[in-house]
């Protein structure tokens, strides 16, 4: 049962690569609204997690709830979830492809709760991924228009708003490699939420800047938090999981082995893993 007040809800969440079991189990639930760091060693599983949140890669066994749209695959559908995800950006796949009739509607019902769940988040990979060749108002007027269908002037009037709240209104005409880091970061934020998402994912966003770029970034975060925007990042910073976060989550081996709220985290930590993890990086 999922409760109201929690707009995510994960549970039992596994995922293999080449027969490795990468993610084993997770469970965790996030508040509308709430600010949620997700801290751990390199290679524990913090990137998969975030990329089956917005089914970049898509779930082998468990329970994915995020605003409304459910995910839910057992262990026997394993295999057909290898199938689908090698298709489920294949824009050529047509119905004649399909080897039977009943599979290609579990493939169009499961392929219509990604997209929309897809259009429920927004995300901001570590690479940014900017488009070189287009100008920053480009950047972000493009998948509202080829998406969402807007128009160009409602997708620009958007776009000029977002870029104004990132503090990036006088840059529309620039392209990306006349942004600094910061510059660039912003800018990619303002792209996710032209898509008006309901959460928003990071996944180390500061790790290739400054010192002094890294709070540009963290005051759009921290206001999007004050306006209510639910959030998740993956970071290493225990700075900015300290100084943005409602919560924190830690974890290793593919799993989350501890949740507390900010304050306790620091000061608490119940599991010795935890507790090892903090003297490591505060030494």
């Amino acid at each position: 049962m999922i409760k109201s007040d929690y707009l995510i809800s994960v549970r039992g969440l596994h995922k293999y690569h080449s027969g490795v079991h990468i993610l084993k189990g997770i469970d965790i639930e996030v508040k509308t609204g709430e600010f949620l760091s997700i801290i751990g060693r390199s290679g524990c599983g913090k990137t998969t997690f975030l990329r089956c949140m917005n089914c970049l890669e898509i779930l082998d066994e468990g329970t994915i709830h995020i605003a409304g749209v459910t995910l839910s695959r057992q262990k026997s559908e394993k295999a057909y979830i290898s199938r689908f995800q090698r298709r489920i950006n294949d824009k050529s796949h047509t119905r004649s492809q399909s080897k039977s009739d009943n599979q290609m509607l579990m493939d169009e019902d499961f392929r219509a709760k990604v997209y929309a769940l897809r259009m429920r988040v927004g995300m901001l990979f570590q690479n940014l991924n900017l488009f070189p060749h287009l100008t920053v108002l480009d950047n972000i007027i493009l998948a509202p228009m080829k998406v969402k269908n807007e128009t160009r002037p409602q997708a620009t009037l958007r776009a000029v708003q977002l870029l104004e709240k990132v503090g990036m209104g006088e840059f529309t005409d620039r392209y990306p490699h006349q942004l600094s880091g910061g510059q660039a970061q912003r800018v990619a934020i303002a792209r996710a939420l032209a898509m008006s998402p309901q959460v928003m994912l990071y996944d180390e966003p500061t790790s290739a800047l400054d010192p002094e770029l890294i709070g540009e970034v963290l005051d759009v975060m921290k206001n999007l938090h004050r306006e209510g925007m639910t959030q998740i990042i993956v970071t290493h910073s225990l700075n900015i999981a300290r100084n943005a976060s409602d919560r924190i989550a830690y974890m290793e081996d593919g799993k989350i082995i501890e949740t507390d709220t900010t304050e306790k985290f620091f000061t608490e930590p119940k599991d010795e893993r935890t507790r090892n993890y903090l003297r490591l990086m505060i030494d």
